[in-house]
């Protein structure tokens, strides 16, 4: 793995193939990653090496069985320590490559997942990667229900012992309890809500109609699907200009608005001040 020379969006075409909704790879980290994200999922998982690991501008140690599960609204960063390299797995997958009730227990409370494994839970993953390893090599009969096995235990394994979540899922003022449909959404529009993201879109993830689904998510979340969809970018915006240098302009682009005036304009009404203010106020 190559440090990348700033901040860019890795791609599915450049990572995934269409015959294979699972990857991995086995990356040697000897120098810093910087911020990034990316269209898959991504579970990584050390093997060996220390260093830090800041995941939506919140840093982390790493070290042998430090895990982590990043989400494509995620944006992180690595580096070893000095004289150190990292040795990690590193797992990446697109959703239709998880059944819906896998996605379900990993998001359906929120975003991503770290923790730290002991060391017989850290040997037992090991042996789960190099099996993935493998299968996907040597491509016999079989080998997809092996690795798809294998996958869903790691997945599974990092979501019960997970000693952090990313921001709850923003349904604070609903009426009730949220229907199953309405939870799909939510976990559709965590993943996506930087991309254009109409709410016939987000219906049709959950197979409502626009006009009930507008009616279902305002009575779950106590707010409008839209007022939802832009706390999510204002959230993301504000980390982008607290724990990176990206330019005013493209954390906007970054984070899901239109024009740089309408980010502007939505950011002083939430936070009270400018993108380039609050920044400058921070540091």
């Amino acid at each position: 793995m190559q440090a990348y020379g700033g901040p860019e969006r890795l791609m599915n075409e450049s990572y995934m193939t269409l015959s294979a909704p699972v990857r991995l790879f086995r990356h040697h980290v000897d120098g810093r990653i910087d911020t990034h994200w990316h269209e898959f999922f991504e579970m990584g998982f050390v093997v060996a090496g220390s260093g830090t690991h800041v995941l939506n501008g919140v840093p982390s140690r790493l070290a042998r069985g430090s895990a982590f599960l990043l989400t494509p609204a995620d944006f992180h960063s690595l580096e070893p320590d000095p004289g150190e390299t990292l040795r990690l797995y590193d797992l990446i997958f697109t959703d239709r490559g998880i059944r819906e009730p896998l996605l379900a227990l990993l998001f359906g409370q929120g975003g991503g997942h770290a923790a730290d494994y002991g060391p017989e839970e850290t040997e037992a993953a090991e042996r789960e990667f190099a099996l993935i390893w493998e299968e996907s090599a040597e491509r016999r009969a079989g080998g997809d229900l092996l690795v798809q096995g294998s996958v869903e235990r790691l997945l599974v394994g990092l979501s019960r012992r997970s000693r952090t979540r990313q921001e709850g899922d923003g349904l604070q003022g609903g009426d009730g309890p949220v229907a199953p449909a309405v939870r799909k959404a939510l976990i559709h529009i965590q993943h996506h809500f930087r991309d254009p993201l109409p709410l016939e879109e987000a219906a049709a993830s959950c197979g409502l109609s626009p006009n009930y689904f507008s009616e279902c998510f305002r009575k779950a979340t106590g707010v409008t699907f839209q007022t939802y969809v832009q706390e999510l970018r204002l959230r993301f915006a504000k980390s982008l200009l607290m724990t990176t240098r990206l330019p005013v302009t493209e954390i906007c682009f970054a984070s899901g608005f239109g024009t740089l005036p309408h980010f502007e304009r939505a950011f002083k009404k939430r936070f009270g001040s400018t993108p380039r203010a609050c920044r400058a106020e921070t540091r």
